[in-house]
């Protein structure tokens, strides 16, 4: 083809549309290459291309992350790879202890609801005991009419002698002082009444004299639990960033384990000992200083290599068997109560599940039996993780336990 001008016949050439082509077109290939290179980038990688300071369990071969930066690394949390679990399991039990702090702030201090002091004169008739709402009423003036705590108590105190001291007296004598109050034949004779007067006595009038202990030590570990729970989440998402990123993620999780450890002594050894200020103070001070040193421990940049994993380990499984003297010391001094057995089951329940998933760490059961088969799901610290909610939550109902019998007994023993 040719073309006509004033200059005269020369061939079509339009250079100018083939050179927009061709830089287009290598455009579209730089394009492509940069979108294949950040999908290559960020692809899981195996256990032998890893960074030394990221190698730390042989037997997971792959899914790795591996020096991603912090918006592709923070974001990985929605995507699989062989810390997904990890992150998940403690995100969830953070969240979960996040609750039970709001509702422990909120429900568990009232242990008596008013409410139900106006329903006892129709309660008492239910149970069809012919005289034992007028000798309640002679016994406990005005009781049918009354509707504010304050009053009851007051009237209580006025009507039962020498009962000044009742926030102190145990539930059992508390019981005693009141069925005195009733005719013998109720108190002795029939059984099924005397069982009836037993829980009314439990339920409504005891809670009456509660004395609302400090809740602190019991905040304190559930404080503790959050931030190791909040801790390990945050490490296991964010260390694969760089080696600075991992040093400070891997110290801040070590932290938290010592954290979560020291402030489950808190309910136990306060609740246990708050009548008896020498024991309560030295073993809360030598559970912190053992917990303080355990972290100071966790900051030396050598604890952190793999062959010191066994020795990590074996450190907190130290500090956590260290509740056993208290622990026993409580079972003597308070034998013949019954929160002191029930709290030590939850408390043996707790170390046994802590003590499993220590064992599981050291040991990386099951992945060593089968390497590359548990690498998303199933290995030894995912196994951990589980345990370890399962412990807290375990020592979250010991606690209960403990608030509502100092409540309802003080310092009686």
């Amino acid at each position: 083809m040719y073309r006509e001008d004033s200059v005269g016949m020369f061939p079509r050439a339009e250079v100018g549309c083939d050179c927009f082509r061709g830089r287009r077109g290598e455009a579209r290939k730089d394009s492509k290459g940069r979108r294949l290179w950040e999908k290559v980038k960020y692809q899981l990688v195996e256990y032998h291309s890893l960074p030394s300071y990221l190698k730390d369990n042989e037997y997971i071969i792959g899914y790795y992350r591996s020096e991603w930066p912090l918006k592709q690394t923070f974001f990985s949390i929605f995507t699989i790879h062989n810390e997904t679990l990890n992150v998940w399991t403690h995100l969830i039990g953070f969240f979960l202890f996040l609750v039970l702090t709001i509702y422990t702030a909120m429900k568990v201090p009232k242990v008596v609801d008013i409410n139900s002091l106006q329903q006892l004169p129709e309660v008492l008739k239910r149970a069809d005991l012919h005289k034992l709402p007028s000798d309640l009423v002679a016994c406990l003036p005005a009781l049918p009419q009354l509707s504010h705590l304050q009053k009851l108590k007051d009237e209580l105190r006025s009507t039962l002698p020498k009962m000044d001291s009742l926030s102190s007296l145990p539930r059992w004598h508390l019981l005693e002082l009141i069925s005195n109050c009733f005719p013998p034949r109720l108190s002795h004779d029939n059984q099924t009444q005397r069982s009836m007067l037993n829980q009314m006595v439990n339920n409504l009038i005891a809670p009456l004299f509660v004395h609302q202990i400090a809740r602190w030590p019991f905040f304190a570990f559930l404080g503790g639990a959050m931030f190791c729970l909040l801790a390990s989440s945050v490490c296991h998402l964010l260390f694969c960033h760089s080696r600075r990123v991992a040093y400070i993620m891997l110290r801040l999780d070590y932290a938290g384990i010592a954290a979560l450890i020291c402030t489950s002594f808190y309910p136990p050894v306060y609740y246990s000992f708050m009548c008896d200020p020498f024991f309560c103070n030295l073993y809360l001070g030598l559970i912190t200083l053992l917990g303080c040193a355990t972290m100071v421990v966790s900051l030396l940049p050598v604890f952190q290599n793999p062959e010191y994993r066994s020795i990590r380990a074996g450190l907190f499984f130290v500090m956590g068997m260290s509740g056993v003297v208290p622990v026993l010391h409580k079972l003597i001094a308070f034998r013949h109560h019954p929160e002191a057995v029930y709290t030590t089951q939850y408390e043996v329940l707790m170390g046994i599940l802590y003590g499993l998933g220590a064992l599981l760490y050291a040991t990386r059961i099951p992945e060593r039996w089968m390497p590359g088969k548990f690498d998303i799901a199933g290995h030894s610290h995912q196994l951990f993780h589980v345990l370890v909610v399962a412990g807290a939550l375990t020592h979250y109902k010991a606690g209960l336990v403990y608030l509502r019998w100092r409540d309802l007994q003080g310092c009686a023993k």
